[in-house]
């Protein structure tokens, strides 16, 4: 019999302990749901294959769009999806986590009324417009709603949502997903009659609206989009950049200076130029670590869409600076305790932002609006 020689190299590399070391549970969970940029593009590519199922009513072949909105409708289908361990490793994490609460702040004090005075015999219905991977699902699940509708122009983000409502345990609500540009096309396109026959108590566009300021008719049809399924009484929230700041500090750069730009290592905002300020198509391009990669955004003037919004029927109850919005209720019983479980701070109440992350955030205003 030829005897066997037990493996043992004299000269590695590397050490023993390093080679096929398997997985722990914690990486196993990090990459089961990991897509990087070449697995986005793949399957960006593929033919989809048709469903069977009742919920396939809104599924449609993912259209190429023109200009802005192909590098927006990009940079978010190619964004991989990755586990809860590496989403609490973002370095903007502290920033991520003071948006989600103000955004649950916002869903408390002006969503859930608009729900309790629902007719339905549930606690209301929803229509989540730039739903995006599905951030907000569990704010919702939080508020009881009975139905949430949910659309985004990324086709790739909207069945990420749809997989994360999917597996969401408990699952506390009907929903349904669709990829649809719901600043050119109707929800109609997508929904079917008996879908959109209950009206929506809330509609919810969080870090979203101000691409539908390109042209003065994607304001419109985003607005129609709004207003015409949602109830009277009911109720039109979400987050938007400040377009007072943002033009305040262009207009603090030297006159003499060439990079119309500023911001920190955080975020970065660059115009174009400095001069020309219409109501639509006022673009700048929006970087944020770790999350938007240099996206072209647009200027929402404040008066002009209050105006705009009030020929649809939706008249301003709230808005709000995100510095305001933490002054006002960073001593209310309920949110202060959701500030330490949403690790916005720790219990002695030190924040887990860096002040760049705080200059970044209070760019931005919360918003409701009524439909009367």
């Amino acid at each position: 019999m030829r005897q066997t020689l037990p493996y043992n190299p004299r000269q590695r590399l590397t050490p023993a302990g390093s080679v096929l070391a398997p997985m722990t549970q914690d990486e196993i969970q990090l990459y089961k749901n990991y897509r990087g940029v070449g697995t986005q593009r793949l399957i960006n590519k593929r033919k989809r294959v048709q469903s069977r199922e009742p919920d396939d009513y809104q599924e449609r072949p993912a259209k190429r769009h023109a200009g802005d909105v192909e590098m927006v409708v990009d940079h978010y289908n190619l964004r991989p999806e990755v586990g809860v361990k590496q989403r609490k490793e973002s370095p903007i994490i502290g920033l991520k986590n003071f948006n989600n609460w103000v955004k649950s702040v916002l869903i408390t004090q002006f969503g859930h009324p608009a729900l309790a005075a629902s007719s339905s015999k549930k606690c209301g219905k929803v229509l989540d417009m730039g739903c995006g991977k599905g951030g907000d699902l569990i704010k919702w699940g939080k508020a009881r709603i009975r139905e949430m509708l949910a659309v985004d122009i990324a086709h790739v983000s909207v069945e990420q949502a749809r997989h994360r409502w999917a597996t969401m345990r408990p699952r506390r609500f009907d929903a349904s997903f669709a990829a649809l540009d719901c600043y050119t096309e109707p929800l109609t396109k997508v929904f079917s009659p008996e879908q959109l026959a209950q009206p929506f108590d809330v509609v919810s566009m969080q870090f979203c609206m101000h691409y539908a300021f390109e042209t003065s008719q994607k304001a419109r049809c985003m607005l129609r989009n709004v207003s015409e399924w949602l109830r009277p009484g009911g109720i039109f929230l979400g987050t938007v950049p400040n377009a007072d700041q943002l033009l305040a500090r262009l207009d603090q750069l030297p006159a003499d200076c060439e990079d119309l730009s500023f911001g920190n290592s955080v975020y970065k905002i660059r115009f174009e130029e400095r001069t020309s300020r219409p109501l639509f198509g006022h673009r700048y391009y929006f970087y944020l670590r770790d999350a938007v990669d240099n996206v072209p955004e647009y200027i929402v003037e404040w008066d002009n869409f209050v105006k705009m919004a009030a020929e649809y029927g939706l008249h301003p109850v709230f808005k709000k600076e995100f510095h305001e919005v933490f002054e006002e209720n960073r001593e209310h019983e309920d949110f202060k305790q959701l500030m330490v479980r949403m690790n916005v701070c720790d219990a002695t109440g030190a924040s887990s932002m860096e002040d760049e992350e705080w200059e970044a955030v209070n760019i931005y205003i919360a918003f409701a609006f009524e439909k009367r």
